[in-house]
This record gives structure tokens, sequence and C-alpha cells, in this order.
């Protein structure tokens, strides 16, 4: 066998070289997780600046992520269509450096419209940590003549759509919660949409709509004022704000829950040790009692799902909001 010329070992040992210096340099690193991240990390949420998401996203990448990772932590908002171009952006990016900051929108907006979102939340995202939830609850003028759940339920079956119920939008929570509490209470509401829970406000405040799934911060001051009734909170658990307000399972009617959740998402394409780091740095965070301070100072309750719990939740929620907008044929025009 003839032995390999000078000329081919040099070349060979250049190629070797030059492989070994690739698979060192800060992106191939970065891909594997080895060094990542290697740049700045870009959040990206998918609603307007100022509001509860992007604070609290912005006070993860400042005092959680930021000071753990070792790199700047840049908020970036892209909002519009319930959320729709934020997440569509983050799933585009396909860029391990670039997270969501995402909510449980984005597994019901998919199902309300004609043409494909541009996403899939399965498919697309790794879940990494729950971070809040936005709790609903049922609520009546003070001046109404309904008092529990029950009465509201057989006046709504013996009238079927002769209680109107105000929602913050078509498709969102808001009325979707509604939705919910039709198929499982066997009611039919009347839905009569509003464009923000502020707008709604002075007419379940006055008595021009009998009742709405509204949002804990929204309705608080009102409940405390006395100007509006809560009939049951739509969770799995009494609120420490109102532990007196049952839920809709301890009123009669098990199986409606909602939990309005908001959460940290990577890539699909993140390295897997990357990712398990960003869940971990959530995971110390969550028990962190001045991070939760911040949280529920934002309106929001600290979530205490195990992330593990919360990944494997996210493809369930997908399925059974599918369900219930295929059921309910709900559509946004």
């Amino acid at each position: 066998m003839n032995k390999p010329s000078q000329f081919a070992l040099e070349r060979r040992s250049l190629l070797s070289t030059g492989l070994a210096l690739l698979a060192a340099s800060p992106a191939a690193r970065a891909q594997s997780g080895g060094t990542w991240p290697s740049r700045p990390v870009r959040i990206i949420v998918p609603f307007a600046a100022g509001g509860p998401a992007d604070g609290l996203a912005r006070m993860l990448g400042e005092q959680v992520l930021g000071p753990k990772l070792g790199q700047p932590v840049v908020v970036e908002n892209r909002a519009g269509a319930g959320g729709v171009i934020g997440v569509a952006a983050a799933a585009g990016a396909n860029d391990v450096h670039t997270l969501l900051f995402g909510s449980i929108s984005m597994t019901i907006v998919p199902h309300l419209q004609a043409q494909p979102v541009g996403y899939d939340v399965v498919r697309d995202f790794t879940p990494l940590a729950q971070i809040a939830s936005t709790p609903f609850l049922l609520v009546v003028p003070s001046g109404s003549r309904f008092t529990d759940v029950a009465a509201l339920v057989a006046a709504a079956k013996a009238r079927p759509k002769g209680l109107s119920a105000a929602n913050s939008g078509y498709g969102t929570l808001s009325h979707m919660t509604a939705e919910l509490f039709n198929q499982g209470a066997g009611a039919e509401l009347e839905p009569v949409v509003y464009r923000g829970e502020g707008v709604l406000m002075p007419d379940l405040l006055g008595g021009q709509v009998d009742l709405g799934f509204l949002t804990l911060s929204s309705v608080l001051p009102h409940l405390r004022a006395g100007t509006l009734r809560a009939l049951a909170v739509a969770g799995a658990a009494r609120l420490p704000e109102l532990p007196e307000v049952p839920i809709l399972a301890e009123a009669g009617f098990p199986g409606i829950e909602v939990d309005g959740w908001q959460a940290m998402f990577a890539p699909r394409s993140v390295p897997p040790a990357a990712a398990a780091r960003l869940s971990a740095i959530l995971a110390e965070a969550m028990a962190d009692p001045a991070i939760r301070a911040r949280i529920t100072s934002f309106g929001a309750v600290p979530a205490s799902r195990p992330n593990a719990d919360f990944a494997a939740m996210v493809p369930e929620e997908f399925r059974r909001w599918g369900v219930l907008v295929k059921e309910r044929n709900i559509r946004v025009d």
C-alpha cells in the first residue's frame, strides 16, 4: 500500500484543525449548548409595551435571566392580532437566542382563524416555565337578582340567550371562559363584545349587561367597593384575596376551569442543555419570595405548577380549546 504523501498529510492536518476550530466557534458551541448564550438574549412579548405581560418579561430579563446568563436581555414588543404577530415572529426567528413570553391565547387563537397563524404551538416551541396566572371570576352587578351560580344557570336554561355576558373581545379568554361555562353548565348566555375590560365596566356596573367573566385585577376594586358581586372563581382554587368566593366546582359545576397562564418559551431548536438551564433558572426564581411579590404587584398570581407539569399541559390546552371552538362553532369574522 502506498504511503500518503507529505502534501496529503499536511492537507489532512489542516482540514482537521479547521474542523476543530469550527466546532469551537461561539456559534457552534451555542448550538450545541456548550456556551449558550454566546450573545444577547431577546424576549419577544406579543403584547404592547406597558402592560402586565411586558412588565413581567422585563422584570424576568433584568432581575433573573440577565444576571444568571451573563448576557444582556432585551425585550421586544411585537403586538397585534391577538398575539399572533409576536408568537409567529418568535417561531419564525428559529434562533436559540430568542425567547417568547407567551400566554394561553397562543393555544386558542389558531383554532379561531380561517388562515394559518404562522406557528404551531406544540411543534415550534419548548415550554420552559409557567410564570403567572390571571384568575377569572364570574361577576354580576351588585343589584343583580343572582346571588349564586345555580340560580343564574337555572335562569339561563329557562330562557336561552336571555342573559347577557360581557366580554373583553371576541375570542379573548373572557369570551372563551363564558363559552366554556355554556358548554359545561348547559347554559346559553348571549355574548356582548367590547374592546377591553375597561370599556365594558360602565355597562356592567350599570346593569346594562347581566354578568361577565373578568380578570381579578379589573373587578377587585369594584368588589371591595360593593358595586360588583362575585359568584364564583373560574379556576382550580379559591383566591387569597377573596377566600369566601367558591370555585365553580364547589358551586356545583365541575370541569369549568380556566388558568389564564403566562409563561416563558424557547424555540424548539434550543439545545436541550440550554433549555434545562433556563427551566432551572426560572424554577429557582419562582421559589424566590421577592420575585413572587413582584409578580403579584403586576396583578397576577405567581405560578406554582412544576415546569415539567406545565410543559405537559401546553399540548393538552391546545387540544381542549380546539374541541371547544369546534363544538361551539366559534369563529373570528
